[in-house]
């Protein structure tokens, strides 16, 4: 029973996922509201039966913690449909796309860690939660206080300390020093460091476009990316560096900054690599070796990245099934390489979707940024936009071995407390900036509508005198 159970389900959670995949696309370019309500409803459905299926295959695998897992799934259910409906109630000019985008992507977290280990599992539904609790007053504070654009110096500053805190509070882990201990709690500071960090680009480019502002803009940047290199967070420095060359290219419109910095960049680290290349990068050059030919030392350097691959090919496009394959045999399979632990048990055609599903997540902040009227909000979005898609490039990337593994993870699905709750408050941010732009449009239309009826009442006086 249990065996037709997995086989059946395997197939519908598929048809599920391509069907809430197409409607993410198919809802960019529904102009009629009604139609576009109805395929975002329908998204809700496609969700909650994968969800339901992937709880029904492990509950029948694991009969001595049925009940457990049926407790957790309804919470996760509850907490989900609370969400969906008071955030749009509070928030009607919020955006239903992110709120859907965000609801999937935790639920398929959720779902994947419950099969590795139900104890990530619980944590990071836990964190979850609070963080969404937590955050949600963000975008009423955004709309409410208009001057955030005025502390960009501030955001620097705090940035660059935040940065700097593990080199008295923190410990090693994977060769790299960024992440601090407090008490019993382990926190990564570039997490929440990135949204200071595009904060403080947004703000400086909205203020001013000139060189000299670039340049300052340009020095408090390089200070971070220092502070990521000493402490060998090279996957971090990378992020840092894309967001700030996208948000200086962006925010100034000069495709010569954008060649500037990206020769000024390729020369430092070429700098840096001649001068340090042990020193700071040693660990960053076993992943290098590892990703050029993983079979050279398949059973220590290449060990990760080689398990990783022949766990998406063994899943094949249909997967082995929920709760029978062996993700387990990937290290770290719960954080940096989840992706390859979905492709084994859901499929590749599985793990496509998930990766479209993500891109749709960067086209609708793209669009908000492109709709936004506010330079500093515009910014703003544009630098989430590419934080969010090019972290998830690196972490996929990584696992796939289309370029060298980083030690990232991928936003809201992977394990890991810092990285969901920055998540949380980037999609919070974006939800932020999507209710200031939609009220404001409606505000506009009212008033052209307003002035409309006007003119036609004068109009009307004019021909009855």
């Amino acid at each position: 029973m249990a065996t037709i159970i997995i086989n059946a389900s395997k197939y519908i959670i598929i048809l599920m996922m391509i069907l809430y995949t197409k409607s993410c696309y198919d809802i960019f370019k529904q102009e009629n509201e009604n139609e576009k309500e109805e395929k975002l409803n329908k998204q809700i459905i496609y969700v909650f039966i994968m969800h339901f299926l992937s709880y029904l295959t492990i509950a029948v695998t694991r009969p001595d913690e049925v009940k457990e897992i049926v407790i957790f799934y309804g919470l996760q259910i509850l907490v989900a449909t609370m969400y969906m409906y008071l955030y749009h109630y509070f928030y009607p000019y919020s955006s239903r796309v992110i709120t859907n985008n965000m609801n999937c992507l935790l639920l398929i977290g959720y779902t994947m860690l419950t099969r590795l280990d139900i104890s990530f599992a619980k944590k990071q539904f836990l964190i979850a939660t609070a963080s969404i609790i937590l955050v949600s007053a963000i975008p009423y504070i955004m709309d409410r206080y208009k001057n955030l654009r005025k502390y960009g110096t501030i955001y620097g500053i705090l940035g660059i300390l935040s940065l700097s805190t593990v080199f008295v509070l923190g410990k090693e882990q994977y060769g790299s020093l960024n992440w601090i201990q407090i008490g019993g709690i382990s926190v990564q500071p570039m997490e929440f460091v990135k949204i200071l960090f595009v904060f403080f680009i947004a703000s400086m480019l909205s203020q001013s476009r000139e060189f000299k502002q670039v340049m300052i803009t340009t020095a408090f940047a390089c200070a971070h990316m220092g502070v990521l290199v000493l402490e060998k967070d090279l996957g971090g420095a990378v992020i840092f560096f894309i967001i700030f060359i996208s948000m200086i290219y962006v925010g100034t419109g000069k495709l010569r900054y954008l060649l500037l910095f990206i020769s000024g960049g390729a020369l430092m680290a070429g700098i840096a690599i001649l001068l340090f290349k042990e020193r700071l990068f040693g660990h960053v050059l076993v992943r290098i070796n590892a990703w050029k030919n993983p079979w050279a030392d398949i059973d220590h350097q290449g060990y990760q990245i080689a398990h990783s691959l022949f766990a998406i090919g063994s899943g094949g496009y249909f997967g082995s099934g929920l709760t029978k394959g062996t993700p387990r045999m990937v290290p770290v399979c719960e954080s940096d390489f989840i992706f390859a632990a979905i492709s084994e048990e859901f499929g590749v055609i599985f793990g496509l979707a998930l990766i479209l599903v993500c891109f749709s997540c960067f086209i609708s902040f793209i669009g908000i940024s492109m709709r936004v009227r506010n330079r500093f909000y515009k910014t703003m979005a544009f630098g989430f936009a590419i934080c969010y898609i090019f972290q998830s490039f690196l972490s996929i990337g990584g696992v796939t071995k289309f370029i060298p593994s980083t030690g990232v993870t991928i936003p809201l699905v992977s394990y890991g407390g810092s990285s969901v709750l920055s998540s949380v408050v980037m999609f919070a941010i974006m939800q932020g900036i999507s209710t200031i732009e939609n009220k404001e449009a409606k505000k506009i239309e009212k008033e052209r509508r307003d002035i409309e009826e006007s003119a036609k009442q004068a109009l009307k006086k004019i021909k009855e005198q």
